[in-house]
């Protein structure tokens, strides 16, 4: 066991490693509960801003229901395809729902720094585009975990 906790710190991203991380990956795996406890994993495209990870959601979706229902959740990003090459964080807490639902373009300063980020990195565009299906949803994560198992081959 304490092998492996001492193996678990030397993998784990400094806060650094897992800014740039978040900054460049695009997809995410976001896991809710439903109401008789059953889990449910969806992929996303997602925004982080040093601080948080945007998630815009379609609010039709069982994961929107979920989360209006219990806004617990936790997210995954991964990267790496072998074993050495492996990479990731999970975040859990509590989404918050920012701006109208579903939005529309209506003014809402706390997404304007957001919006834009979230376009170019996923759209290659200067402004959001709305479709009025989707909407916001904000996780400030309350426990991070992270391995970069790049890490093992380090003396």
């Amino acid at each position: 066991m304490t092998v492996t906790q001492r193996r678990g710190r030397r993998i784990m991203m400094t806060p650094e490693e897992l800014d740039a991380f978040l900054t460049e990956q695009r997809t995410c795996r976001v896991a809710t509960v439903s109401a008789d406890g059953r889990p449910h994993v969806s992929a996303l495209w997602f925004a982080w801003d040093g601080t948080s990870l945007w998630l815009y959601s379609l609010t039709r979706s069982r994961r929107w229901a979920q989360l209006r229902a219990d806004p617990r959740l936790s997210v995954l990003v991964d990267d790496g395809e072998q074993y050495g090459e492996l990479r990731g964080a999970e975040l859990s807490g509590t989404a918050v729902f920012v701006g109208e639902a579903p939005r529309t373009g209506e003014p809402c300063p706390g997404l304007d720094a957001v919006e834009r980020l979230f376009a170019a990195k996923n759209f290659g565009l200067d402004a959001m585009p709305h479709d009025g299906r989707h909407a916001w949803l904000r996780l400030t994560p309350d426990t991070v975990t992270t391995w970069d198992f790049r890490k093992l081959g380090e003396a």
